[in-house]
C-alpha cells in the first residue's frame, strides 16, 4: 500500500470540541441543525451546509455546495481549522467507555488505535482497497461535487488492515506522548484521543511498512472512498502533463485501524407488515426453516440483552409482544461460501424473500434498519408503537468474514455491518493542493 504524510488542516486544541462533529451520513439535516444550533465552529456547517439555509432546502441544491465553500474559507480565516506547516502523520484513539449501550457491553474499556494518513488513489482505482458494499452513482456524486467545490477531503475513510506488531509498537511509542486533542464527545459518549507524528524517521517507517502490506479494507465509508478516488482520478488526467511527483490529489484522507482492534456490532431489521398472513401462519411458515422457541419467563429489560441471538445463525425475533429465538436448520445454508455463511443472506434468503416478498432491501419501503448500537429496545419499541408489524435481530458479522468476501470479489448484502465507534469529523481535513 502506497501512504503519505500531509499537511493536516485542524482545530486548535481549545476548540476542538466545539468544531468536530459526528459524520454526515449518520444524521439527518434536522439533527445536525439541532446539534450545531448556537455554534457557528461547527463542522456542520461545512459537511452539511444545507443548515445555513432554511429548513426544507433542498441539500443537493448548488447553492449548498458554494456554501460549504464559503464557509470552508470562514473557518480558516478565523483560525478555527489551521493548517500545520510540515506533513505528519497522526494516531487517532477512540476509547468505548463503561457508560455505553449494551450493545456492545463486551467492548467496554476497550480502545482502538489507527494511523491517519493520506491513502493512495490508484490503490482503490485498482483494487488493492478493497470493499465489501456497492455505492449509489447519486451518493457517489453528492460526495464528489462536495470535494471538487472545496478541494479537500473534510471527512475521513475508515480503512482495516492486517495487523502487524511492528505498527502497534509504534504506535504504542507515539502515545507514550502528550496528545494533541483527549475528549469525551457528545452525544454518542466516546472518547477520542489524537497524536501528532512529528519524528521524520518514524514517518518514513511507516510509510516503508505500509509499502508491504498487500492490501486494505473499506470498514466504513464506501462512499467518501469511491467519490474521493473519482476526484483524484478527474484531477489526475487534468494535470497529467504537469509530471507532479505525489501531488496532494492523488490521495484522500483515512484511518487506517488494524484488523483485530475492531468492533462490529448487529444491524437489525424491522418490517411493516407480514405479506397478508396472520401471526401464526407467519410462524408456522418459519418452521420450515427454522427450530422456533419462545423466550419465556425472562424479566425483558428496556435494552432487551436477555434475548441477544447466541451464534451464528441464530436469529431474535420480535411480533405480537413476544421475542422469538430462531436457528437456522442444517441445509438451509453454506458455511463454505463466503456469502451463504451470512446471516443476512440467510435471513434475506429465508425469511425478507421467500416469506414476506422483500427482495430488494435498498428499496422496498416495507422495511427500515437499526443498528445495533440503538439496542434491541427499539426494535421492540417500534413494533409496539404499531409503526412496524415485526423486528429481526442478526448476530454481528466478523472481521474476518468481510475480509473474506473482500478478498473473493463478492460484494456484502445491503444494510450488513454496523461499525462503533464512528470516526469523528473535524480532527483533521486534507486539502487536495498543498
Amino acid at each position: 500500500m502506497k501512504i503519505k504524510p500531509f499537511k493536516g488542516i485542524r482545530p486548535p486544541k481549545e476548540l476542538v470540541e466545539e468544531v468536530s462533529s459526528r459524520p454526515y451520513d449518520v444524521l439527518n439535516s434536522e439533527e445536525a441543525r439541532a446539534e450545531a444550533a448556537g455554534n457557528e465552529k461547527s463542522l456542520y456547517h461545512i459537511i452539511k451546509p444545507e443548515i445555513n439555509f432554511e429548513p426544507g432546502t433542498d441539500e443537493h441544491d448548488p447553492r449548498v455546495y458554494e456554501a460549504a465553500k464559503e464557509q470552508l474559507a470562514k473557518f480558516r480565516k478565523e483560525g478555527w481549522l489551521v493548517q500545520d506547516p510540515e506533513e505528519h502523520y497522526y494516531v487517532y484513539a477512540q476509547s468505548i467507555l463503561g457508560n455505553q449501550p449494551s450493545a456492545i457491553s463486551s467492548q467496554k474499556d476497550k480502545t482502538q488505535y489507527g494511523l491517519v494518513v493520506g491513502a493512495w488513489v490508484d490503490d482503490y482505482l485498482e483494487g488493492r482497497i478493497k470493499k465489501h458494499e456497492l455505492t449509489r452513482k447519486d451518493k457517489e456524486e453528492d460526495r464528489m461535487k462536495h470535494v471538487r467545490v472545496l478541494n479537500a477531503n473534510m471527512e475521513p475513510v475508515f480503512f482495516a488492515y492486517p495487523h502487524r506488531d511492528d505498527l502497534d509498537q509504534i504506535v504504542a511509542e507515539v502515545c507514550k506522548g502528550q496528545p494533541e486533542y483527549d475528549f469525551v464527545a457528545a452525544p454518542e459518549g466516546f472518547r477520542h484521543t489524537f497524536w501528532v507524528i512529528k519524528d521524520k524517521a518514524v514517518i518514513d517507517r511507516i510509510t516503508d511498512i505500509f509499502a508491504t502490506i498487500p492490501a486494505m479494507y473499506i470498514a466504513d465509508g464506501h462512499h467518501r472512498s469511491a467519490a474521493a478516488a473519482g476526484v483524484g482520478k478527474e484531477l489526475k488526467i487534468k494535470n497529467e502533463k504537469l509530471k507532479i511527483k505525489d501531488p496532494e490529489y492523488e490521495f484522500f484522507l483515512a484511518v487506517c485501524f488494524p484488523d483485530n482492534q475492531l468492533n462490529i456490532i448487529d444491524y437489525n431489521r424491522v418490517v411493516k407488515d407480514l405479506n397478508g398472513l396472520s401471526e401464526e401462519e407467519f410462524l408456522k411458515a418459519l418452521e420450515e426453516d427454522f427450530e422456533i422457541s419462545e423466550y419465556r419467563d425472562i424479566e425483558i429489560s428496556t435494552d432487551c440483552r436477555e434475548v441477544r441471538p447466541k451464534g451464528l445463525h441464530n436469529f431474535s425475533l420480535y411480533l405480537g409482544g413476544k421475542w422469538y429465538s430462531l436457528t437456522a436448520r442444517e441445509g438451509r445454508y453454506n458455511d463454505s461460501d463466503p456469502i451463504g455463511v451470512l446471516d443476512v443472506t440467510i435471513s434475506s434468503n429465508l425469511i425478507l424473500d421467500k416469506i414476506l416478498g422483500i427482495k430488494d432491501l435498498r428499496r422496498d419501503k416495507r422495511i427500515d434498519f437499526v443498528g445495533g448500537i440503538r439496542g434491541l429496545g427499539e426494535l421492540q419499541r417500534r413494533v409496539d408503537s404499531g409503526e412496524m408489524k415485526m423486528a429481526l435481530a442478526l448476530y454481528p458479522v466478523t472481521m474476518q468474514q468481510i475480509i473474506d468476501i473482500a478478498d473473493s470479489g463478492n460484494i456484502m448484502p445491503p444494510k450488513t455491518t454496523w461499525f462503533e465507534p464512528k470516526l469523528r469529523s473535524g480532527l483533521v481535513v486534507h486539502s487536495l493542493d498543498e
